[in-house]
């Protein structure tokens, strides 16, 4: 009797002297989790969920669908629902790699607004690609916390690069807006930039699904609504940054969870670090 198990998280054995492991709690339908290990530390199990990992180091070794694969670093890794699959290290260095979990009742609803229609889930052939689209999707998945509106752009980003690869080319996407509602949504993001928005307030206000307003808001302001958001809040700690206040205070007043937090989207949007920005700023 095969184990299931709703992610990599849950219900499998782990080790410590064998490797590590790190996870978020699931938001909005997404996990995220990374890994590395040597030996062989996954015993043969499914998930219920879609899992398109990122290969970081070594070579990941795994049974599936009949079939042993290989993953080297740099390749991208599709394991499909419900399917049965193990894991184990390819060399003595061990391996590790970066993986996203997703629910398919969501991909299904992502694939839907892509599509314009209900449609099958997609499904790819190939468990061990070297698809870029896949890999910079799991890169960014990984790149800032796992917040619910951050969630939704994940999923829409995986559904779409998952209807690429099984089409082998790029679907044809809707291009319908409501430029009204994505002005609602905009104006609600500026006003409550210091702290989380939840994907059923964008839905309350603008009568889109969380994946159209999510595709339909990349369309018309080039970016995604959580990205817009973190901007917003980043911006508006930049500016209490000429005060002489502690950072930890400047952090919590913009809405981040803590100081080092705050620290590494500063630095990823601008370059510098909040102090050095300060110092800086301050020379004039």
């Amino acid at each position: 009797m095969l184990e299931g198990a709703r992610s990599a998280g849950e219900g499998l054995e782990r080790s410590c002297r064998e490797g590590w492991i790190a996870s978020t709690r699931p938001v909005e339908g997404v996990e995220l989790f990374s890994a590395w290990f040597a030996g062989a530390p996954y015993a043969k199990h499914r998930h219920d969920t879609y899992a398109v990992g990122l290969t970081d180091c070594g070579i990941q070794v795994f049974d599936y669908r009949g079939s042993v694969h290989a993953s080297r670093a740099g390749q991208v890794v599709v394991l499909h629902p419900d399917e049965a699959h193990d894991g184990r290290a390819g060399t003595a260095e061990g391996f590790g790699y970066r993986i996203v979990y997703v629910e398919p009742a969501r991909v299904a609803e992502a694939v839907r607004v892509l599509r314009g229609r209900p449609a099958p889930l997609p499904f790819v052939r190939q468990a061990v690609s070297a698809n870029a689209r896949l890999a910079r999707t799991v890169e960014r998945a990984f790149g800032a916390p796992l917040e619910p509106l951050a969630a939704d752009s994940v999923v829409l980003e995986i559904a779409a690069a998952l209807v690429a690869a099984q089409d082998g080319v790029a679907s044809a996407v809707s291009r319908r807006i409501d430029a009204t509602a994505i002005e609602r949504a905009r104006q609600f993001l500026d006003a409550e930039k210091t702290r989380v928005v939840r994907s059923g307030e964008l839905e309350s206000i603008t009568g889109l699904t969380r994946y159209d307003l999510a595709r339909q808001f990349r369309i018309v302001l080039g970016t995604s609504p959580y990205r817009y958001l973190l901007m917003r809040r980043l911006e508006f700690a930049r500016e209490r940054l000429h005060a002489d206040r502690p950072l930890v205070e400047v952090a919590c007043d913009a809405g981040f969870a803590d100081q080092a937090h705050f620290t590494r989207m500063f630095k990823a949007a601008f370059g510098l670090t909040p102090a050095r920005y300060r110092a800086l700023s301050a020379r004039r």
